[in-house]
This record gives C-alpha cells, structure tokens and sequence, in this order.
C-alpha cells in the first residue's frame, strides 16, 4: 500500500508543478520525456550522493549501476560454468 500513496503522493505534486508552470497534463512529449529523464537521473543520485557521504568510491558504482540504467543498456548476464 506505500508505494500507492508515495506514487499518488508524487502525482498531486507533479500536477500541481504542470499547473504552476502552465503545461498541460498530459505533458506534450518533449516535456513528458524530459521529465522521465530527470526522475531517473534523479533517481540514480539518490545511492550516489550516499555512497559519497559515507566516502566510498563512486566512479565504478556509476558505471556498474547507475549508467546502465540511464543509458538503457542491459546489464550483462553472469555466465554460467
């Protein structure tokens, strides 16, 4: 039931940002598709803003975890013996 509400929770202030803005929602698709690279870019800093915090290295975490992610590479699979 929490991500419901958080997902709701994030829609009413999403909406009430385009209502701000003046955009119409559904957004026209450049909007839209900048808004979906920001929350994903968003939501990748997350791990690397506390990776930093707690002074781990975060160059391979980016290229191992994150840059898949934004970039839409899929991640390789582990071979199999």
């Amino acid at each position: 039931m929490k991500p419901y509400l958080a997902a709701l929770g994030i829609g009413l202030l999403v909406g009430a940002l385009y209502s701000l803005l003046g955009t119409r929602s559904p957004a026209p698709p450049a909007i839209a598709l900048l808004g979906l690279l920001g929350m994903l870019l968003g939501e990748q800093a997350v791990p690397l803003v506390k990776r930093m915090v707690h002074g781990q290295e975060v160059a391979s975490f980016w290229k191992s975890n994150c840059a898949e992610r934004v970039t839409g590479v899929p991640p390789k699979a582990d071979k199999e013996p």
